[in-house]
């Protein structure tokens, strides 16, 4: 085969293309650079809103390693007690359940049957911190885990070392319309 071409290379038209793939990959994904510990302790929380539930979609009823979850419909008050983990690279810039990308550097989190989308507060027993985080995934999918929360509200938690146990709290749409939500 002959790679040889009776036409120049032209420079310009080589920089644009360039330039045009550059802009293309940049605006893809979320961000890739690593980000500090510093920079992740300033994320500042998720700031509830009423959104409507979907209907179906991460909502519906679903397996995952031979286990049904049946996911709330309705906008139900929910507190529990467990362990927490965290999910970063392998799935940023991934699509969520709710189809949005996965920002590891947001405050957001995936629940195994909270409605989508929702809001919650998310407390560390150990050392008393707090962050509120939107529920846009699905899972943890692993025994005693209640909660799979970002890098950064891992990190403002204190829990991003391991897994570790944590409160979570569903905040209502009623408590977030009345502003019942914040302490």
């Amino acid at each position: 085969m002959n790679f040889v071409t009776s036409r120049p290379c032209r420079p310009g038209r080589v920089a644009a293309a360039l330039s045009t793939l550059l802009l293309l990959a940049c605006g893809s994904t979320p961000e890739r650079h690593r980000w500090s510990h510093a920079e992740l302790m300033q994320v500042p929380d998720a700031v509830p809103r009423v959104e409507p539930l979907r209907v179906g979609g991460p909502n519906k009823p679903y397996a995952v390693l031979g286990r049904r979850y049946a996911p709330h419909t309705t906008d139900v008050a929910l507190r529990e007690s467990g362990l927490a983990s965290w999910y970063g690279d392998k799935f940023h810039g991934r699509p969520t359940a709710s189809g949005e990308v996965y920002d590891m550097h947001a405050m957001t989190a995936a629940h195994p049957t909270m409605p989508i989308p929702s809001y919650a507060r998310v407390r560390n027993p150990v050392n008393g911190r707090e962050v509120v985080v939107r529920i846009n995934d699905r899972g943890p999918f692993s025994p005693g885990r209640v909660i799979d929360l970002s890098l950064a509200a891992a990190v403002r938690l204190g829990v991003a070392h391991a897994v570790s146990p944590v409160e979570v709290e569903r905040l209502t749409h009623e408590a977030i319309r009345s502003g019942d939500w914040r302490r």
